[in-house]
C-alpha cells in the first residue's frame, strides 16, 4: 500500500464482492417480498438504505456487510491479492442509496411497481458487480469527481 497522502485508501476487492453478493440477496427478497406485501418490501428496503448511507457516508470499514466480511471471512482469505480505492465504493453505495431511498418512497407512496423498478435498478449493478467484480458506480466515479474538481470561476 502507498503513502495514504498520495493516493486514497485501498481494499481487499474481495470485501466490496461480499457485500454485493449480500446486497443482491436482500434486493432479490425485496422484489420477492413486493409481490406480497408493499410494506414489508418498503421496511425490507428502507432497511438496506440504511445499510447504503452507512456504507456511503462511513466507506467499506463501516459498512454492516463490510464489518461480517472483515470478522469472519477476510481472516481466512489470506492478503489481498488486489486492492481497490475507497472513494469510488463509497459513490457506488451513495448511488445504491440513491435508489434504495427512490424504491423506498415508490413502495410508501403504494406504487409497488416504482418500488420494483428502482430495486430492480440497485439488484442490476450489485448483481454485476457481486457476479462479474463490474462496479458500475465505480466506472460512473471518474467523471464525477472531474467535475467536482473545477469549481466555478469568480464572479469579477
Amino acid at each position: 500500500m502507498t503513502n495514504s497522502s498520495q493516493s486514497p485508501p485501498h481494499v481487499d476487492v474481495r470485501g466490496p464482492r461480499f457485500v454485493a453478493w449480500i446486497t443482491t440477496g436482500v434486493l432479490v427478497l425485496v422484489l420477492a417480498v413486493s409481490a406480497f406485501s408493499t410494506v414489508a418490501a418498503a421496511i425490507l428496503i428502507g432497511l438496506q438504505a440504511v445499510v447504503f448511507a452507512i456504507g456511503a457516508a462511513g466507506g467499506p470499514a463501516k459498512n454492516p456487510y463490510g464489518r461480517i466480511y472483515a470478522a469472519f471471512v477476510a481472516p481466512r482469505n489470506g492478503p489481498p491479492t488486489e486492492t481497490e480505492p475507497v472513494p469510488p465504493l463509497r459513490f457506488a453505495q451513495a448511488l445504491g442509496f440513491v435508489f434504495a431511498g427512490l424504491s423506498l418512497l415508490g413502495f410508501a407512496l403504494g406504487s409497488s411497481i416504482v418500488g420494483a423498478v428502482f430495486a430492480g435498478f440497485a439488484l442490476f449493478a450489485a448483481f454485476l458487480n457481486a457476479a462479474f467484480g463490474v462496479c458500475l458506480g465505480c466506472q460512473i466515479y471518474p467523471l464525477v469527481a472531474r467535475f467536482r474538481r473545477h469549481p466555478a470561476p469568480a464572479p469579477n
